[in-house]
């Protein structure tokens, strides 16, 4: 009993000396655009909206946007010396992710697409990659889903 009621003081004395309302830093909550340079910037919109689902940007405040669903986000930051996006020149490559990788790869595939499937099962899921018709790098990620049971 007494040693509860240390405890007690302790935690109470503690709270006494927090700030009541401490300032939390500031931060963005996601991407809210991705923009690049293209050749044919129109062409290319509307191959990312019809072979990924990605709306091209709205020309009027009518018009919604592409809403991406909520999961994880990746910020990868790598050496300019690095491979992983392919060309050399190569500045930045696109992840999205996706609910279903074999049925996303076997619908870019009808449609004409090369697809590199990853025979890699991952800890975090499965990847696919592909480039579009420009060449940008893109890469397809089922993330892998682990429940508290695992």
């Amino acid at each position: 009993m007494k040693n509860k009621m240390i405890l007690l003081v302790v935690a109470f004395i503690l709270v006494l000396g927090a700030p009541l309302h401490a300032e939390e830093k500031q931060r963005v909550l996601g991407f809210g655009g991705f923009f690049f340079k293209a050749e044919d910037p129109a062409a290319l919109a509307q191959w990312y909206e019809e072979h990924l689902g990605v709306t091209k940007t709205p020309t009027t405040y009518e018009e919604e946007p592409w809403k991406q669903e909520g999961g994880n986000t990746v910020f990868g930051v790598f050496r300019d010396t690095t491979s992983y996006f392919g060309a050399s020149e190569q500045q930045w490559m696109l992840n999205f992710r996706v609910a279903d990788l074999d049925a996303m790869v076997a619908q870019l595939r009808e449609s004409g697409i090369e697809v590199e499937v990853d025979p890699t099962e991952y800890p975090n899921g499965w990847f696919a990659r592909l480039a579009d018709p420009e060449g940008n790098p893109i890469q397809l990620w089922q993330e892998k889903i682990i429940s508290s049971s695992d």
